[in-house]
């Protein structure tokens, strides 16, 4: 059997210091993570307060159809915050391949400890890209508005 390699030529993904405010907000909202009450003039800060802020870009449209982010002090650790494929595109290894690039970046810079917090259902996704549970740990948040 001959493994077909999957055609990436289409696609691009870089980090950016700024980009289209309704393509994020689109982006969050396909990871269900936007609320009505938030302010899409956010975005700017969020992107420029981000380590790193990385967009999946289909060359073609130059429209961002990924986005993932880095939280991080650039020395330590790095968290990987907001990972999400526009339901077109899953399935392809663009989500992989987004977090390969995010890796990459951290491991480059000397940066090795890296952690997330999968959603449930995602956590597959996430030992297939090398990850798995940190075994003694319980991942927790302030509950501001739950």
């Amino acid at each position: 059997m001959v493994k077909m390699q999957k055609d990436y030529s289409n696609i691009e993904i870089k980090f950016v210091d700024d980009w289209d405010e309704n393509e994020i907000v689109s982006l969050y909202k396909a990871g269900n993570w936007w609320k009505d009450n938030y302010d899409s003039a956010t975005i700017k800060f969020l992107i420029k307060g981000s380590y790193k802020f990385a967009v999946v870009i289909k060359k073609d449209e130059g429209k961002a159809i990924g986005m993932g982010r880095l939280i991080s002090d650039g020395v330590s650790d790095a968290y990987i915050q907001d990972l999400v494929i526009i339901e077109d595109y899953r399935g392809q290894g663009l989500g992989k391949k987004l977090v390969n690039h995010l890796v990459d970046h951290c491991i480059s810079k000397g940066i090795n400890w890296i952690g997330l917090i999968s959603e449930p259902g995602q956590d597959k996704f996430y030992y297939y890209c090398g990850f798995s549970k940190m075994k003694k740990h319980i991942p927790m948040k302030f509950n501001i508005d739950d």
